[in-house]
């Protein structure tokens, strides 16, 4: 590693969720939409991607853009959006990108493909997915939504596309003409042309609706397909939204059974966290398992600026037991660093794994909530939808707001110092863990513009541990950085 790794792993001011990651020459490519900063809508964006080396996994080199929107017939507009897409390796050593529109017309149901001699594109585009009969995927009276379409090549060439939509009736989808299903997620097995059906659909076996096995961790969409030492894994978001579970089988079309939660962007589930009590704002999110360099981690998003369409890619290290589950693992700070960062210097406010309001967190919705601003700090920027200008920050923070950082290397630093501008005057008390007591505070005045402050010498502080932020006063700030400083 030839420096720190953070979450998001890319820069602050990009958008990509619904992150595929899948390994190509010996480099890790990301695969997913583009959000709109401060967007009104998801994905309204062109693709780009970025990849970087299996042994560095802190450097990310942007791609460029891969895929334009202008380039979908009939549209050819900058009006559409391009949501969650997929990319696999074809039998003639071309990359094959499929995806789904949201365009103006609501039945346009086609799972497209574009392709390309290299995984960093560009991709050209080649047609829609159909069956023998000519007739594209989706577009037969009565068929069902085909939606985030996940691509897999299996060990004997066979290539599965996946695709799916489970909402509950009362989703707004649903007035929209989308026909989902209680069956769950369909399998199409492919011809070598990568367009035409050769089998199915057919149901692969997880549901829907609630039941006895899946409980309320039951299919809603991103269906993504991963196969490990011979178990086939079948990624998706579930019902509930903010996670991201897991269903395995011996084969690749039918036969799967519940595995569990492979991480909640607010940690719910964890330990037996409830809801309620969830460590992080939430919102829906979308990714994958990937192996890298003899580890499996897994891609997820996060949400940003009061809302569900700035959506931001995190990973995080999973442990594969030698039953072969995952277990849940938490959101961090460092999930891509290989372990804790260390317990000095200064780092970037906006990479905090835990960010609650005085009375905790809550699920995004779908319009930008300004009305809660007054009481709810939020990850922002500066100026427009564009990678130049200053990192991303926290903005709002008041009485009661608590930032969390996992992990830190620590050897008993001296003191913690922050960043702030704006209104807010007390104390920020620091501490260890959510529930422990405070080893030190920082005393902030009211001043105009950027102003570091500092806490006196702080308790000992060793080990691996997290760092909390907790405000106590009145006014509220924008929060830029800390530092934790050596003597």
């Amino acid at each position: 590693m030839k420096r720190q790794a953070f979450n998001p792993y890319l820069p602050s001011r990009e958008y990509i969720p619904d992150g595929e990651p899948h390994v190509f020459d010996g480099r890790v490519y990301i695969y997913g939409s583009h959000d709109k900063f401060d967007g009104m809508g998801f994905c309204l964006n062109d693709y780009i991607s970025y990849s970087a080396p299996v042994d560095d996994l802190s450097d990310w080199r942007y791609e460029g853009v891969i895929f334009e929107k202008k380039s979908v017939p009939p549209y050819h507009s900058s009006k559409i959006s391009m949501w969650a897409p997929d990319v696999v390796q074809g039998k003639d050593g071309r990359y094959y990108l499929y995806f789904f529109v949201g365009a103006s017309h609501p039945y346009d149901n086609r799972i497209r493909v574009a392709v390309s001699a290299k995984p960093s594109g560009p991709f050209i585009y080649y047609g829609a997915v159909h069956y023998q009969d000519g007739v594209d995927v989706g577009m037969k009276d009565g068929e069902l939504k085909s939606f985030d379409p996940g691509v897999f090549k299996d060990d004997d060439g066979k290539v599965y596309l996946y695709s799916g939509f489970g909402p509950k009736i009362n989703n707004p989808f649903i007035q929209h003409g989308w026909k989902a299903t209680d069956k769950g997620p369909m399998c199409y097995e492919l011809e070598d042309d990568m367009l035409t059906v050769k089998n199915g659909p057919t149901f692969i076996g997880v549901p829907s609706r609630e039941t006895k096995e899946y409980g309320e961790h039951v299919f809603f969409e991103a269906s993504s397909m991963r196969k490990f030492e011979g178990v086939y894994y079948f990624i998706y978001s579930s019902a509930l939204g903010h996670e991201l579970c897991y269903a395995r089988s011996d084969s690749p079309t039918h036969g799967f059974s519940y595995g569990g939660t492979l991480v909640s962007i607010g940690d719910i589930g964890l330990d037996g966290r409830k809801k309620i009590d969830a460590i992080n704002y939430t919102g829906n999110t979308h990714g994958s398992i990937e192996f890298i360099n003899g580890e499996y981690y897994v891609f997820y998003h996060r949400q940003t600026n009061l809302k569900q369409y700035s959506r931001q890619g995190c990973a995080e290290k999973l442990i594969r037991n030698p039953d072969g589950n995952f277990a849940q693992h938490e959101v961090t700070s460092c999930g891509l660093n290989g372990g804790p960062l260390k317990g000095e210097g200064e780092y970037p406010a906006y990479i905090a794994c835990n960010l609650m309001g005085k009375n905790g967190a809550f699920f995004y919705g779908f319009l930008k909530m300004k009305c809660l601003r007054k009481n709810h700090p939020y990850f922002t920027q500066d100026g427009a939808d564009e990678l130049e200008g200053e990192d991303q920050y926290i903005a709002n923070c008041g009485d009661g707001t608590k930032v969390g950082y996992k992990y830190f290397s620590f050897a008993n630093p001296s003191s913690i110092s922050v960043t702030l501008s704006g209104s807010f005057r007390g104390e920020i008390e620091i501490k260890d863990s959510l529930d422990s007591i405070k080893i030190g505070s920082i005393k902030v005045d009211k001043k105009k513009g950027k102003n570091v402050y500092s806490s006196d010498k702080i308790e000992p502080l060793s080990g691996t541990k997290p760092l909390y932020l907790v405000f106590k006063g009145k006014g509220h700030s924008s929060f830029y950085s800390f530092s934790i400083n050596k003597e």
